[in-house]
């Protein structure tokens, strides 16, 4: 016999808006949290009332009519023992005129205001009492809803799932924080107050019943890493070892620079997990031209000694466009000699061109393949991948990051290796290692919580040459004077960069904006070439662009955000960044990065259009306050939250509902310490508790 269906096949608005939402399971109302409490545990006398207060009345209908001036409406006159109270109704309905009708006792809840006939409710909540109507017992909720989904409807379904959910103990006592309530006692108080408990810790999350929720939620979180990085140990990944005298040390030998103790500590950090059969799963971080490409150069080197491949996929074509540049300026004399190449996969590229990659890639004469999302796509086999590298990981969705491991645990040669060495696994399939990179550092609360699966290497210290940048922030009134800065800087044989936003998320509209920009500064700037660079041109037109620019026959460039990342002009000294109030501060600091790559001293213009919100007045003046990448994201998580400063790790659901990571620091390192525990001795109950906070959202957290 089948198993009945949970919920009806035919189902109502109310219950598709309750999917839509993900209330499926009754744990799942059990967590969907009030907004904000009404109190209807009392009745307020009405002489008593005071003008923008929120108040429960109770009497009788003395006066009901409808008015006609000076617009049709309704009007009830509500009376008690200590005064009066007016109901206006400017919409209403012959239902209102039923209930309120003259010598009807009446419940009524809304905003007191002053009116020239003393206090009034414009439009309140009301019903129909007898003279012994009880009061509610505990404070009503007013939960997060949608216009198809009634908050009566709402609240009885969450009453519901509160009293069905299995929200029995699950953890032992001895490791939950002392002082918390239990689980169902917390929910119980945060969906149903008692009259007496404090709003203020309820609304500020500081409540004990709000901790042990918080508590719960970092301990499913910092579980599923730990589950995470656990099963990623048991599988298996091919030993990457270079030969002495091999080609790293070649690379190095070859390099018209020497590297920074913070790179070479960090290259050992790597090459000491590229060394063991568990795959690798690290994020490298750093600052803005702290030399991030150099350290996976090594690491491909690696690879690629060992006799296997390796893959780099960026975000942008511009972007990957340059590392292949350095890497090809840096690898491929070396790998010539090897009878290997290093190859560009991008979606631009077609036809013939495309063929012979594809055929590189795959019979292994391409070592490394440096491209976009084209990496992944089906069509690309690879013959042995052992290395993937991904550049500002953060800009890639869950979905692409789990399709690249999927890929990579489909190379043809993801078996285990044909000539195993010392301690080389010969019975499991081998997946490859995976190294990320970012010029957005991770605060430490962040790398304590979304990212504890992972290992993380910080490179601390810039190259030594690098100028400071003065960065300038002017309201756009000063433009004129900013142009003529420009006339000074190329009059000095110097480059500029004029950046442009993305305007409501419209590629037309940032197209416009860009070309009238163009436009304008081409007539300000007359004898000058002004290029123009942005998102929808031909990749052969952008490439011209570049290269003008890059060799310094284009002093200045306009440009829309595709110069984020990856591009690298010395001469460049001066970045004018239009309506910056618009940008991240993680935006504006990788933008800024552009310019301040030579010896020249650069200078960083923001431009604002007044008045700035609140948000963007701390963007700014942090900016002007620091170059310091880590201080910078540090201000970024506090302006922004973790949802949106961790951008596409993170599938668009925010992991983390409840607690803060500023906030709970507390609650983050109890559940930090607890987690291996409750997994080391109580293993059903860890992944029991880790189902019923995050059910289908464990897979992103892997990503």
């Amino acid at each position: 016999m089948a198993e009945p269906s949970a919920l009806p096949k035919d189902k109502s608005a109310p219950q598709k808006a309750m999917d839509k939402m993900g209330l499926r399971r009754d744990v799942d109302l059990a967590l969907h949290l009030p907004l904000r409490y009404e109190d209807e545990t009392r009745l307020a006398p009405m002489g008593s009332l005071l003008h923008g207060q929120t108040a429960q009345c109770e009497g009788v209908v003395v006066e009901a009519r409808v008015e006609l001036r000076p617009r049709r409406q309704f009007m009830a006159r509500l009376r008690d023992d200590s005064g009066e109270l007016v109901l206006r109704f400017l919409h209403f309905f012959p239902s209102h005129q039923k209930t309120l009708a003259l010598g009807a006792r009446l419940r009524v809840r809304g905003e007191v205001r002053g009116g020239f006939f003393g206090h009034e409710m414009v439009h309140p909540v009301f019903k129909a009492v007898g003279d012994d109507a009880p009061l509610a017992v505990s404070l009503t909720p007013v939960y997060p809803t949608s216009a198809a989904l009634p908050q009566a409807y709402l609240r009885k379904a969450v009453a519901s799932g509160l009293q069905r959910a299995p929200l029995q103990e699950l953890i032992p006592p001895q490791l939950v924080k002392p002082g918390l309530p239990s689980l169902r006692d917390a929910l119980q108080e945060l969906h149903h107050p008692p009259p007496h408990a404090s709003l203020a810790a309820l609304e500020d999350r500081s409540s004990p019943a709000w901790q042990r929720l918080k508590w719960e939620e970092l301990l499913a979180q910092q579980l599923s890493q730990l589950m995470a990085r656990r099963a990623r140990a048991r599988r298996r990944a091919p030993v990457l070892q270079a030969q002495p005298s091999g080609l790293p040390e070649r690379l190095l030998a070859a390099l018209p620079f020497e590297l920074t103790a913070a790179q070479r500590r960090v290259v050992e950090e790597v090459a000491q997990d590229l060394a063991r059969a568990e795959p690798m799963h690290r994020l490298l971080q750093g600052d803005v031209g702290s030399g991030k490409t150099v350290v996976a150069a090594l690491a491909a080197a690696v690879a690629i000694d060992a006799g296997w491949q390796c893959a780099l996929m960026a975000p942008t074509e511009i972007l990957a466009e340059q590392h292949f540049r350095k890497l090809v300026g840096w690898l491929q004399p070396l790998l010539k000699a090897r009878g290997q190449t290093v190859a560009w996969l991008t979606g631009s590229i077609k036809g013939k061109a495309r063929k012979a990659m594809l055929e590189a890639t795959a019979d292994g004469c391409a070592a490394l393949v440096v491209g976009t999302q084209a990496v992944i796509q089906g069509t690309v086999q690879f013959a042995r991948l052992g290395l993937a590298l991904i550049d500002e990981q953060h800009r890639f969705g869950v979905a692409q990051r789990l399709a690249l491991r999927k890929k990579l645990e489909g190379s043809s040669a993801a078996v285990a290796e044909p000539h195993p060495g010392p301690g080389a696994v010969t019975d499991a399939t081998l997946e490859p290692h995976l190294l990320m990179m970012t010029a957005t550092p991770i605060p430490r609360t962040l790398a304590m919580s979304y990212y504890a699966d992972l290992s993380v290497s910080t490179i601390d210290e810039l190259p030594p040459g690098r100028t400071p940048i003065v960065t300038k922030v002017f309201a756009d009134n000063r433009r004129d004077a900013v142009i003529e800065h420009i006339r000074e800087e190329v009059g000095r044989a110097r480059q500029v960069y004029w950046v442009c936003p993305l305007i409501e998320e419209s590629e037309a509209l940032d197209l416009q904006n860009a070309t009238e920009t163009h436009a304008q500064l081409s007539q300000a700037l007359p004898g000058l070439m002004v290029g123009l660079l942005h998102g929808r041109m031909p990749p052969a037109e952008k490439a011209a662009v570049m290269s003008l620019f890059s060799a310094g026959q284009m002093p200045l460039l306009v440009a829309t955000t595709v110069i984020e990342v990856g591009v690298d002009v010395p001469n460049a000294s001066l970045m004018v960044i239009e309506h910056a109030e618009r940008f991240g501060l993680a935006q504006l600091h990788q933008l800024r990065g552009r310019v301040g790559r030579g010896t020249v001293a650069s200078v960083c213009v923001l431009l604002y259009t007044p008045p700035l919100s609140d948000t963007g007045k701390a963007r700014l003046r942090a900016m002007a306050e620091t170059q310091d990448g880590f201080e910078i994201s540090r201000r970024d998580l506090e302006i922004r939250g973790p949802g949106e400063f961790m951008g596409a790790r993170q599938s668009g659901d925010t992991l983390l509902r409840f607690a803060d990571l500023q906030e709970d620091a507390p609650l983050l390192q109890h559940a930090r310490a607890v987690a291996p525990r409750l997994l080391d001795e109580h293993d059903g109950a860890a992944q029991a508790h880790v189902q019923r906070w995050l059910a289908n959202r464990v897979e992103f957290l892997k990503a």
